[in-house]
């Protein structure tokens, strides 16, 4: 097989447990591979009933997955897909079951790293800074995501009503919150607003700001308190999340250092990434590694209080780690 010239579409399946920045890698990776040959590509949400979530992967099966799941299994009749692309630990033991119960037929790929034996799986892609290593691993900066110049765009033009009339530079600011490596409390959280405040003034331009989930209620107040009168747009959880659309229209894009997800998208923006500092409670590790990575390419600068621009390639990993599927599976 060819890439771009299947006989058929392939069919996809792309499994996760439907949160969004979960499901985003592996969507991402299906619609690459779909930008490469044509793919027909179904959404696959998985859910366990409660007493079945924390049982360990290998005790897992389809008996205990919860009514509100989706068929992890073809309709009679029907084939096993081509190509199955699951992100996340709920997903692990329908992986391992899709590539036993499809006869080999599937070709399954697992992004993230699954801690378990990337043999049990066709391939891994796996975030370089999580350092997994295997015949079948393919290592790519970040992880998948569904960032494309494309889409991008079109989701800048669909809000282009607001976002036109904004002064430039256009700062789009994407902030995260606390995790086990980093935390964002409230006097950190006005720190940043205050420093990012000055960085717009200076420059005359405008701010485009969205939160994470995860992020604090304090913090999001007093952010919201103290960048509320800089000309620009404050997602205020009413409608979709602007993400993309303020991706699309940033000259500049500052991010929260605690999210691998936001910098590597920022980053194949092209536009000038600038990593905010958050209060860290597990220094180095893994997060040291991306960011070093990030910024050896170019893509990111730490924030230093100004808005300089710079120039880089594009980071292109999800492209690149989707035609090396298709390879892996012609080879097969």
């Amino acid at each position: 097989m060819e890439i771009g010239t299947t006989a058929r579409p392939l069919t996809v399946w792309v499994v996760s447990d439907g949160r969004a920045g979960i499901e985003n890698q592996a969507l991402g990776l299906a619609e690459a591979v779909q930008r490469l040959a044509p793919a027909e590509i179904t959404l696959k949400h998985v859910h366990w009933r409660p007493r079945a979530d924390k049982l360990p992967v290998f005790l897992k099966g389809p008996a205990l997955l919860d009514p509100s799941s989706d068929r992890m299994e073809p309709d009679p009749g029907q084939a096993w897909p081509d190509l199955w692309i699951a992100t996340g630990r709920a997903t692990l033991p329908l992986s391992l079951a899709a590539r036993r119960r499809s006869g080999g037929r599937t070709f399954v790929v697992q992004t993230q790293d699954p801690r378990l034996s990337p043999a049990r799986f066709d391939m891994v892609v796996a975030p370089a800074h999580d350092e997994l290593a295997g015949d079948n691993v393919f290592r790519i900066t970040g992880s998948p995501h569904r960032i494309t110049p494309d889409g991008i765009a079109a989701a800048a033009a669909a809000l282009a009503d607001r976002l036109d009339p904004l002064p430039r530079p256009r700062v789009a600011v994407l902030i995260g919150g606390r995790s086990k490596a980093f935390d964002l409390p409230e006097a950190h959280a006005a720190d940043l607003a205050d420093r990012i405040a000055r960085a717009v003034r200076t420059t005359g331009g405008s701010l485009m700001l969205t939160f994470s989930r995860r992020t604090p209620a304090a913090a999001r107040a007093v952010m919201t308190d103290r960048l509320g009168k800089l000309p620009g747009l404050i997602w205020d959880e009413r409608g979709p999340n602007p993400y993309f659309a303020f991706l699309g229209a940033a000259d500049h894009v500052l991010v929260t250092e605690d999210s691998a997800n936001m910098a590597a998208e920022a980053a194949a923006t092209g536009r000038p990434v600038h990593i905010l500092p958050m209060q860290p409670l597990k220094p180095g590790g893994k997060f040291a590694r991306l960011h070093a990575d990030l910024e050896a390419r170019g893509a990111t600068r730490p924030f230093d209080g100004s808005l300089p621009a710079w120039t880089y390639e594009p980071l292109a990993e999800t492209d690149l780690a989707a035609r090396a599927v298709l390879e892996a599976m012609a080879a097969r």
